[in-house]
């Protein structure tokens, strides 16, 4: 059962999202675009809760994992055109442990970029600690770079918020979940939590780990670096974390956003029109310009496949992540999720759902993008 609304010209975008139900056995999900400015496709369906057959509702809140990072690189990108950050710049300027251990010339281009050579910790850590701020960031402040070459140009998936949000708090004094609500989500009306309050808990769906999507606790100890980027957020047992209360709490600046598609759709939509939406500015546009830029390009050294980032976004590749659109940006969530944005077609996008699947070319998002881009292809012409 789906529900919502599209605009017209957008029927197929519709029609993709139903067959997502029917015949990719979606289990609860929701998908929101805008166009110029204007939402014109808002959908969801299917159940949030698959233990009590709670139904997706409007307002259901999604766990976007790493979609978070695109929340996070605007908060990173605010403070650089305030002046108080400069990419350029050594991180230890802004956070002085951070220079131990051999660490005094790394930029906060490099954190943001995925350079910085601290793909995971190496110290023992407890679930608790990874939900902990203080504790991972003085982890990470003591903890060398790492030499493997493979190191150099990694996806630091859950260190990248660790890192992200102490330089936050370094020069601003908030957390990147407060300072984004106050920032963005408060001036552009977003339903979007890093650190989601207790009273929205009860919005949350419930997280499911699809087929194949889990990991053996204990990696193949034969290749150390495959060992330090085990995540364990995406391990056997997981899934209890996830959906738990200190999770959702916790607000990892990583991974630890709750939202709905529609907010996230107009947090993008708002970046794609150079940062101003219904006359609120939240970002100058050369700013976002600047977020944008490629600041690496080049293939996984663990996965083999292609992958590109500026100031923090995630950025298109061949692979087609974001849709078809070269200049698409934005982040990926998962075991599935995509929010984002095309510039050239004015358009944000957000794609939500509580099962995480681990098939790269997942038919799910790619039938809603690829609906969405035809749709607006022919209504610019």
């Amino acid at each position: 059962m789906t529900d919502g609304h599209v605009s017209t010209g957008f029927e197929r975008v519709a029609e993709a999202f139903e067959r997502n139900v029917t015949e990719h056995r979606e289990v609860g999900a929701a998908f929101a675009a805008y166009h110029r400015g204007r939402l014109v496709v808002d959908l969801w369906g299917g159940v949030a809760d698959p233990t009590t057959g709670r139904p997706w509702q409007a307002d259901t809140l999604q766990l976007i994992f790493s979609g978070t990072k695109g929340l996070t690189a605007a908060c990173i990108l605010l403070l650089v055109e305030r002046g108080q950050l400069d990419l350029a710049a050594p991180a230890a300027r802004y956070w002085p442990e951070f220079a131990t251990a051999g660490k005094a010339a790394i930029t906060v281009a490099d954190i943001v970029s995925h350079q910085c050579r601290l793909p995971g910790v190496r110290e023992p850590v407890t679930t608790d600690d990874l939900l902990d701020q203080k504790t991972m960031a003085t982890l990470l402040a003591a903890q060398a770079p790492e030499t493997d070459p493979r190191a150099a140009f990694i996806y630091h998936a859950l260190t990248y918020g660790w890192l992200a949000d102490e330089l936050v708090r370094r020069v601003d004094g908030r957390s990147v979940g407060a300072f984004f609500a106050d920032e963005f989500a408060r001036p552009l009306g977003l339903d979007i939590w890093i650190g989601l309050p207790d009273q929205h808990h009860g919005r949350a769906s419930t997280m499911l780990a699809g087929p194949g999507l889990l990991l053996d606790p204990r990696p193949d100890s034969r290749d150390p670096l495959r060992v330090l980027t085990h995540n364990p957020l995406v391990v056997h047992g997981a899934p209890a974390i996830w959906n738990s209360a200190a999770f959702r709490r916790a607000g990892l600046a990583a991974v630890g956003a709750f939202a709905t598609a529609r907010s996230m759709a107009r947090f993008y939509a708002c970046l794609v029109a150079g940062g101003e939406l219904d006359g609120v500015r939240v970002l100058a546009a050369a700013t976002v310009d600047r977020g944008r830029r490629p600041l690496r390009r080049g293939t996984s050294p663990l996965w083999g496949t292609p992958m590109a980032y500026g100031a923090g976004f995630e950025l298109n590749t061949e692979l087609e992540v974001f849709g078809p659109p070269g200049d698409a940006f934005g982040h990926a969530g998962a075991g599935g999720s995509r929010h984002g944005g095309w510039p050239s077609g004015q358009v944000g996008f957000s794609y939500a759902m509580n099962e995480a699947r681990v098939d790269l070319s997942d038919p799910r998002p790619r039938a809603l993008l690829a609906a969405l881009h035809s749709a607006t292809q022919h209504l610019d012409r």
